[in-house]
């Protein structure tokens, strides 16, 4: 009578959706059948499995292509609230289970998860007599029971309700016989309310044991890839890009979860997606995926979360909101997908995800706007940038996270690459990075643009690191604060910990042509050249078309006394322009020096000839032509420039300890002097 027969190997069922427990059929011969441990899509004939469309009583208990999925209605008030979770919780969503078989509606409705949270906090579900004046009112008292809010008055295990089910279905039966087929127990309602209770008897002891580990193996690294944007208009392509970043952002706070980098990711970009593959590129367990369509001030988002080791959906979502939502759908989702995971999140970590800095919906779409622009990294697009952050913060003045990517900016316009003088740009960078945390010191963001600005405009090494450390501990998966913690911890010529630092890097953002090259620099500074050869060329892999690193690449061979290895790199850059002074200083620098030590003297002051020249019109490093003449060994030339360098606070000074271009001048009581001054160790 209690026979469960699952119904998987179907070859009609396909992976799909999840529910909380099973998905449960009633065939038209009684049968009880669980469908799915976990996920089901199913297609339906009339004589599948010995159904008709008669024996399912709402299309909304299938999962259908745009249909709201997941397991939001599910959840328990406290699994909704981001609390620690116990077996209490899953009892709270079995009984959700069994108010909906008992009334063909579920207990917590809405439109959107929102609604619904709000509903599972607050609400109280409509009488189940009310809704099926047929049950037996021990019932109703069991399912209240189960969906007592405070789960320490619900059920406190699944023996308990177990047996409340089992006394209740001897009662049935008792009464059904005593009256006879005639009785108010041959109604057709009953006869499937006491089918549906024989049901619930066996799944309640599948539970016990199931439930346990929330119906899927534990996952613990996720990858949240770029969201398409449906609308086909690239001038809403900050809006899908600016939601990608938004959850990446949000749930690299959480604790325990390894979240993939925004740049390994957006790899992805427009690609079509084979999740198990993925899965192994990133080296991920789940991934979450989605699309974004924007009509007029309408905006619809989709959103799924994926297990890639089984190419199998976990959880998904529709959402339709005005454009003024955005925040709140970036928020829904994370707080759904930590909901899913099982996470268990602190006081001050469900605050975090739950908060946004943003008040004003005009400024955050200029903040998208900022960003989107600001990641191309072109002096153009980062100045761009710098505009839309600015407008941003105009329209909301207490808009921390915009004062932390103007910070950003400013720091790579002037840091990074060049783009600005160091008077220009670092000054601005760390007014606006301690704006940020005046309105919000728990932005790891602000925590990091400070730690940068600081380590460029004031070359305050303990601040630095201050700074990156809190960074990290609100933020444990920015790829970017690793990495640029780990150029910070190399300066002070602590390269194990700074290859640490890079490796975890690497590991948040593996496909980052940009974050494996750090680990390369990391090494070349440890003169490990073999080592970083290999990962400058693995960085080139990714991205043959970085002039940066195919230098630095070369600059390792030239260390190896491998010279034509070193000047055939500088051939392979296919923007010759990059090359000169003009187009880079930093790569120009590196390949007057090697001309300078592999005996191309003339080679090297012609660079060198280049730098002055463009000193009469446009900011120049002087520690950059500083560096060719350490090449040619001339000392006296090279120290003059590096004292330009120290009073403009170039850049590159920071890195006087750790670059080899100084090796042979490091007897020198000059070079000695210029790292006292500059508080940094002096080299064995």
């Amino acid at each position: 009578m209690c026979r469960i027969d699952p119904v998987r190997s179907s070859p009609r069922d396909s992976e799909g959706t999840v529910l909380p427990f099973h998905n449960l059929f009633v065939t038209n011969r009684g049968q009880a059948k669980i469908l799915d441990f976990g996920l089901a899509r199913v297609t339906l004939k009339p004589d599948s499995v010995g159904m008709s469309a008669s024996t399912i009583d709402s299309e909304e208990h299938l999962t259908s292509p745009g249909s709201t999925l997941g397991t939001v209605a599910y959840m328990s008030p406290e699994q909704v609230r981001g609390k620690e979770l116990d077996a209490r919780t899953d009892l709270f969503s079995f009984g959700a289970v069994l108010y909906e078989m008992a009334t063909g509606a579920l207990p917590f409705r809405g439109e959107t998860s929102g609604v619904i949270f709000k509903a599972i906090l607050d609400g109280k579900p409509t009488s189940a007599v009310r809704l099926n004046p047929d049950l037996p009112a021990e019932l109703e008292r069991i399912i209240n029971k189960a969906l007592e809010k405070d789960r320490d008055v619900r059920y406190q295990h699944a023996s308990d309700i177990r047996a409340d089910l089992k006394r209740l279905k001897r009662d049935t039966e008792s009464d059904k016989a005593a009256f006879g087929a005639s009785s108010r127990w041959s109604h057709p309602k009953m006869l499937i309310g006491a089918v549906a209770l024989v049901l619930l008897i066996a799944l309640i002891a599948v539970a016990a044991f199931y439930l346990g580990s929330g119906g899927h193996a534990p996952i613990n690294s996720v990858a949240v890839l770029p969201f398409s944007n449906a609308s086909g208009d690239p001038n809403t392509e900050y809006l899908s890009d600016g939601i990608t970043e938004g959850i990446i952002d949000r749930l690299s706070g959480l604790p325990n979860l390894k979240v993939i980098s925004r740049t390994s990711v957006f790899r992805y970009k427009k690609r079509d997606i084979e999740p198990q593959k993925v899965g192994r590129e990133l080296e991920v367990q789940a991934l979450i995926t989605g699309r974004v369509t924007q009509r007029g001030d309408d905006l619809s988002v989709s959103a799924e979360l994926v297990d890639a080791r089984e190419d199998k959906q976990l959880w998904g979502e529709q959402y339709s909101r005005k454009l003024a939502d955005i925040v709140s759908i970036q928020q829904e989702i994370a707080t759904a997908i930590s909901g899913s995971l099982r996470v268990r999140l602190t006081s001050e970590e469900k605050t975090r995800l739950a908060k946004s800095s943003a008040t004003n919906p005009e400024a955050y779409q200029l903040y998208l706007k900022g960003r989107y622009h600001a990641n191309q990294t072109t002096a153009a697009e980062l100045k761009k940038g710098v505009e839309y952050f600015q407008q941003a913060i105009d329209k909301d003045p207490g808009y921390a996270l915009a004062y932390a990517g103007l910070a950003d900016s400013y720091s790579s316009l002037g840091g990074g690459w060049m783009y600005l003088s160091p008077n220009d740009s670092f000054p601005k960078a760390k007014a606006a990075a301690m704006k940020a945390l005046e309105l919000d010191d728990t932005l790891a963001e602000a925590h990091a643009a400070l730690a940068y600005a600081v380590f460029f405009a004031d070359w305050d090494w303990p601040s630095t690191e201050r700074e990156f450390k809190r960074a990290i501990e609100l933020n444990p998966n920015s790829a970017l604060s690793h990495a640029r913690y780990a150029e910070c911890l190399k300066t002070r010529l602590r390269f194990n910990e700074s290859i640490a630092a890079a490796q975890r890097a690497q590991e948040l953002d593996p496909l980052s042509p940009d974050i494996v090259s750090q680990l390369g620099n990391v090494h070349f500074m440890a003169r490990r050249y073999d080592e970083s050869i290999a990962e400058f060329q693995k960085a080139l892999d990714l991205n043959p078309n970085l002039p940066v690193v195919r230098a630095m690449l070369a600059l390792a061979y030239a260390m190896k006394r491998m010279y034509p290895q070193a000047l055939a790199e500088y051939d392979k850059i296919a923007d010759q322009d990059k090359v000169t002074a003009a187009g880079n200083q930093f790569v120009a620098g590196m390949l007057g020096w090697v001309y300078a030590v592999s005996g191309r003297r003339a080679d090297a002051l012609k660079i060198a000839k280049e730098f002055r020249d463009l000193s009469s019109h446009a900011y120049v490093d002087f520690y950059w032509s500083g560096v060719i003449y350490a090449g040619l060994s001339d000392k006296d030339e090279a120290f003059r420039l590096l004292e330009k360098g120290f009073e403009e606070h170039s850049a590159a000074m920071p890195y006087l300890a750790v670059d080899p271009f100084w090796y042979g001048m490091r007897s020198d009581p000059r070079y000695g002097d210029l790292l006292r001054r500059m508080g940094l160790p002096q080299p064995e």
